[in-house]
């Protein structure tokens, strides 16, 4: 078999729908479009949500809340997760939790809170602590070291 032997399966292909080509054809003269009207027209139709003038939906419909765009969001993860998941002195970050599966997303950086007890000393790298979450860490004999 060479290159220009190859052609699509019987019924995989069909022949693209030409309109305006005449009486014959079955779809000449207004192609489709009708008589007259803001749709036969060449540049015709509407844009999407126009309702020809009515109060569309998308006004009517009440607007809620605030989405700040340039908000940093934090990947969050409590100390309790952190000694049931880590061995003593090894040293917690974003990458380790992402292959461990305890964080989905990397996002802005890696808070750490302070939920749960702490009795293992771990050395954590994150972007923002809470200072309860700190002084367990420090109280454990870990570091805590903002990266």
């Amino acid at each position: 078999m060479k290159l220009h032997e190859l052609s699509p399966a019987m019924g995989s292909t069909k022949a693209s729908y030409r309109k305006g080509r005449g009486p014959g054809s079955g779809n000449g003269k207004t192609a489709g479009k009708g008589h007259k009207g803001q749709n036969a027209r060449s540049g015709g139709g509407v844009r999407l949500g126009f309702e020809g003038g009515q109060l569309p939906l998308y006004r009517k419909l009440p607007k809620r809340g605030f989405k700040n765009r340039f908000a940093t969001h934090y990947a969050i993860v409590n100390v309790g997760t952190l000694n049931a998941k880590f061995e003593s002195g090894e040293t917690v970050t974003l990458e380790a939790l992402l292959n461990k599966g305890i964080i989905n997303k990397a996002l802005d950086g890696l808070k750490v809170l302070g939920n749960g007890e702490l009795t293992k000393n771990l050395t954590v790298e994150a972007a923002i602590f809470s200072q309860t979450a700190k002084e367990k860490i420090e109280a454990a004999g870990g570091k805590a070291e903002v990266k």
